[in-house]
């Protein structure tokens, strides 16, 4: 990056962070289950810990996907960190949508291979208010997985019950 995008890169990374300290914070937790769609439907399960600052929002993701030897399907073990760009809490009927990206490790295994490496994610989804700080978490994931990997665009969807504190 060239010196001078740099510099307006950090200022505008300074003043987003500055309108950020004065408002509240906001932290939730989510346990997840779903399908990986690829190459077929296997289950998938995981968990997410997230932090928001209003529209911003940060969280680390952790999701394993079980094998399936009959379809020659590996097991896929995802630990991601991302950032979320999402609606205040008072929009739409209460619902809180977002758009995600991120990245972090994979690990994917079958019997023959197992294979790590770095990869990425993009997705978005909705929060949706049940009752007190419980909400319905409904997602989807593109993931884009880096190296020798037998299926480097994996895609999830997921329902989970996300609790906010």
């Amino acid at each position: 990056m060239q010196p001078r995008k740099q510099t307006i890169f950090r200022v505008l990374l300074l003043a987003l962070f500055s309108a950020t300290l004065a408002k509240p914070v906001f932290a939730d937790a989510t346990l997840f289950v779903g399908p990986n769609q690829t190459p077929t439907n296997r289950p998938t399960s995981g968990a997410s810990l997230g932090l928001s600052l209003l529209i911003i929002g940060f969280e680390f993701e952790y999701a394993s996907t079980r094998e399936d030897r009959l379809a020659k399907a590996p097991a896929l073990k995802t630990s991601m960190f991302n950032i979320l760009i999402q609606t205040p809490f008072s929009s739409l009927a209460g619902l809180q949508f977002y758009a995600t990206a991120g990245g972090g490790l994979y690990r994917e295994q079958s019997v023959e291979n197992l294979r790590t490496g770095l990869g990425s994610n993009v997705g978005g989804g909705v929060k949706v208010p049940l009752t007190g700080p419980f909400r319905l978490r409904l997602d989807y994931r593109l993931f884009s997985l880096k190296g020798s990997t037998l299926y480097p665009r994996p895609q999830r969807i997921y329902a989970g019950l996300n609790l906010s504190f």
